[in-house]
C-alpha cells in the first residue's frame, strides 16, 4: 500500500496553506448561512453579492420533499433545518412565498409542527427578529451572574460555550427585544399553536439565587446587566467575534442592539467583519462557518505526516509547526477560574482563538511539535508550558474533559432548556480521556503505573459500555469513543488481553460491515446507542483501534483497509456525512480534512507495527 500512503500524503501537502496551516472546511450545514442572511437584512447590510451567494448554497442543499436535514438518513427531514432555510430565503427578498419549493418547504413545517417544533435557539432567532413571542422569564436569571465562584452554584459551573451563548441571550432577553424591518417577512402562518417555549420557570434557581444576594432587586438586576457586559466585551477575540464562535458572536450583536448601540457602532461592525471572515467555499458554494479549525487540521495534518515517515525536516512539517508555535495561548482566561495555580500554554481550536484552549487541541499540537521540542529551543518551552497546563487539566474524577476543569454540575441535566446536557456542561469524556492517555504513553513516556495516568486509566474502565463501547462526546459517537479508549489505554501499558480491551474489540468486529468498512449514524448521540448508518465512511477509527489492540494483523483489519481505499478512489454519498457533533439534534460537523487524515494516520500505525500491508 505504499502508493496508497503517498497519495494521501501528497493530497495533504497540496492542500496546505502558505502560512503552513491546513483550512478546510468545518462545514456545518445550513443553519449559519442562514442566520447570516437573517443578521445581514437586520442590520440593513446589504451586501447582496455575499446574500445571493448563501441563498444559492441553501437551495442546493433542500430535499426533494422540501425539508432540509441535519444529515443524510435523518428521515424526511428537520423543522429547525428547514424553518432556518426558509426564514432566510423569504427575508434575502430573492424567493417569494409563492415559489414552488417555497410552498414545499411549508408544507413539510406544518406537517413537522410548525414553527413551536424548533430547536431552543431557533426560538430565540426568531424572537429577536420579531417572529415568536418571548417567553415570560427564562430558567435562568441574569442575576445568576452576580454570584461568586465561591458559591455552590455560580456561572463558572457552566461550560464556557454556555456561558458564551448564555450571557448575550440574556441580556437580549432581559428587555425581550426584536426587531424587524421592511424587508422581514411574516411567519405567523407557521404557527400549530402560540409560541411554546417548552421550557417552564426553574422555581429552585430563582429561589436560590434570591436567597444568595441581598440587596434591592432593581439594583441587583442592574449590576448584573452591567457584569454579563463587562464579561462579553472581555471576551472579544482580534477579529471581533465573542469566543470565534458564530452563534454567540451573533447573539452578541443582538444583546448590543437591545442595549441601545446603533447599527453602526465600531463593535458590531467589527462583529460582523468577523463573522464575514469565517466564508469559505464548498463545491462551488459560498458557506459560512461556524468557525475556523485551522489549528486543530494543522495539528492533526503535521502529526499525521510525522507518523507516516515525513521527517520534521520537510518544508512542510516545519512551516506547520512554526504556524503552531505562533498560536500557542498566553492570555488567561476563564480555564483559570477552576484551575488558579496553572498558566496559559494550551491551544485552541480555531485561528484567531486566543484564550479558549482546549485539552484536544492541545495534545494534539503537542503530538505535532514532539520532535521538534526534542531540538529546537522555542519548541522545547512550548512543550514545557503546554504538559504543565494539560497536567493541571485532569478532573477531580480522574477523566479529563475538553475546555475546563470540573465543570460538570448534573444540576444543569435538570433545567428546562433543550440540549442542556450538552450547551451547559463540560464533564470528563471517554474520547478526551482516551486521547489525552494515547498522548500520555506514545509521546509523553508514562505509564499506567503514574498516579495521573491510572487515575484516568480507571475513570475510562468504569465508563464502559455494557456492550464494549464508549461514548465519545465530539465525534460520532461509539466508534468514535471506542476508538479513543482503545487507543489510549493500550499507549498507557494496558495489555491488549485486558478485559476490557477485549471486550471492546468484539464490539467493533460485531459492527463491522459486510463490504469491511465501519459506519455509524448521526442518531446515536441522541438515542444514547450505536445506531448503524448501514454503509461505511471513509473515517479509520475502527481500523486504527483494532491495530492498536492486536499483536498480530487479522483478516478484519486487512478487509477494512479494502474497503477504505474503495471509499477513497471511488467516494460516494457517505464522503461528505458528517462525523463531528458539537450537539445532540442540532449540530453536526463534516470535517473535509479527515477523508485523508485517519486513513493515512492507520495505515502508518499498521505498517509501523506489522510491517507493509499487502496490495
Amino acid at each position: 500500500m505504499a502508493g496508497e500512503r503517498s497519495a494521501l500524503i501528497t493530497a495533504l501537502k497540496r492542500s496546505q496553506a502558505a502560512d503552513g496551516s491546513w483550512r478546510f472546511p468545518f462545514e456545518t450545514g445550513i443553519s449559519t448561512d442562514a442566520y447570516m442572511i437573517i443578521l445581514l437584512r437586520t442590520l440593513d447590510i446589504n451586501d447582496e453579492p455575499l446574500i445571493q451567494a448563501l441563498v444559492e448554497r441553501i437551495e442546493s442543499r433542500q430535499e426533494a420533499n422540501g425539508a432540509w436535514k441535519l444529515f443524510a438518513d435523518e428521515g424526511d427531514g428537520n423543522v429547525t433545518a428547514t424553518v432556518e432555510a426558509y426564514y432566510a430565503l423569504l427575508y434575502s427578498g430573492y424567493r417569494q412565498p409563492t415559489d414552488r419549493h417555497m410552498q414545499k418547504a411549508k408544507r413539510r413545517i406544518l406537517d413537522m409542527g410548525g414553527l413551536d417544533r424548533v430547536h431552543l435557539f431557533t426560538k430565540v432567532m426568531l424572537a429577536l427578529t420579531g417572529q415568536y413571542p418571548w417567553p415570560g422569564r427564562f430558567p435562568l436569571p441574569l442575576e445568576f451572574f452576580l454570584l461568586p465562584p465561591s458559591f455552590p452554584l455560580n456561572m463558572y459551573d457552566l461550560s464556557v460555550y454556555g456561558r458564551a451563548n448564555m450571557i448575550p441571550l440574556l441580556i437580549a432577553a432581559d428587555s425581550r427585544y426584536s426587531r424587524k424591518t421592511d424587508k422581514s417577512p411574516d411567519l405567523s402562518d407557521l404557527f400549530a399553536s402560540r409560541g411554546d417555549w417548552g421550557m417552564p420557570e426553574s422555581r429552585s434557581l430563582l429561589t436560590y439565587v434570591k436567597r444568595s444576594l441581598i440587596g434591592l432587586p432593581a439594583q441587583l438586576h442592574q449590576a448584573a446587566k452591567q457584569r454579563a457586559v463587562r464579561y462579553l466585551f472581555e471576551h472579544i477575540e482580534p477579529d471581533g467575534t465573542l469566543y470565534s464562535y458564530f452563534s454567540s458572536t451573533f447573539l452578541f450583536i443582538f444583546a448590543l442592539l437591545a442595549l441601545g448601540y446603533r447599527n453602526d457602532d465600531p463593535r458590531i461592525r467589527q462583529a460582523v467583519r468577523g463573522l464575514r471572515s469565517l466564508r469559505t467555499t464548498i463545491d462551488g458554494h459560498v458557506h459560512l462557518q461556524y468557525t475556523t479549525a485551522s489549528v486543530w487540521n494543522t495539528a492533526l495534518a503535521s502529526y499525521t505526516l510525522q507518523e507516516a515517515g515525513v521527517p520534521m525536516t520537510d518544508r512542510a512539517i516545519e512551516k506547520a509547526n512554526r504556524y503552531l508555535l505562533s498560536r500557542q495561548h498566553v492570555r488567561y482566561g476563564d480555564w483559570a477560574v477552576h484551575n488558579p495555580y496553572s498558566t496559559p500554554g494550551g491551544w485552541g481550536f480555531s485561528d484567531v482563538n486566543t484564550m479558549n484552549p482546549d485539552v484536544d487541541d492541545t495534545t494534539a499540537a503537542l503530538r505535532a511539535i514532539r520532535q521538534a521540542a526534542a531540538k529546537e529551543t522555542a519548541f522545547r518551552h512550548a512543550w514545557d508550558r503546554a504538559n504543565q497546563w494539560l497536567f493541571s487539566m485532569q478532573n477531580d474524577d480522574g477523566g479529563f474533559a475538553a475546555f475546563e476543569k470540573n465543570v460538570s454540575s448534573r444540576f444543569w441535566r435538570y433545567l428546562p432548556i433543550e440540549g442542556a446536557e450538552f450547551l451547559l456542561m463540560d464533564p470528563s469524556t471517554a474520547d478526551l480521556t482516551g486521547r489525552t492517555l494515547e498522548y500520555f504513553g506514545t509521546f509523553a513516556g508514562l505509564t499506567k503505573d503514574q498516579r495521573a495516568v491510572s487515575r484516568a486509566v480507571d475513570w475510562l474502565l468504569s465508563h464502559q459500555e455494557r456492550n464494549g463501547s464508549w461514548y465519545g462526546r465530539w465525534g460520532i459517537c461509539y466508534i468514535y469513543g471506542t476508538w479513543a479508549a482503545i487507543t489510549g489505554l493500550t499507549a498507557v501499558g494496558v495489555p491488549a488481553h485486558h478485559p476490557a480491551l477485549q471486550k471492546a474489540v468484539r464490539w467493533l468486529l460485531s459492527i463491522q460491515n459486510d463490504d469491511g468498512g465501519w459506519g455509524e449514524s448521526c442518531k446515536s448521540d441522541g438515542a444514547k446507542t450505536y445506531v448503524p448508518l448501514g454503509d461505511s465512511t471513509p473515517v479509520a477509527w475502527a481500523l486504527d483501534a483494532l491495530v492498536a489492540a492486536a499483536e498480530r494483523p487479522t483478516p478484519e483489519m486487512k478487509a477494512g483497509f479494502r474497503a477504505l481505499f474503495r471509499l477513497l478512489h471511488h467516494p460516494d454519498w457517505t464522503a461528505s456525512y458528517p462525523v463531528g457533533q458539537g450537539m445532540a439534534g442540532a449540530f453536526y460537523i463534516h470535517y473535509h480534512s479527515y477523508r485523508y487524515i485517519f486513513p493515512l494516520l492507520a495505515l502508518a500505525h499498521y505498517e509501523q507495527k506489522f510491517g507493509p500491508l499487502d496490495d
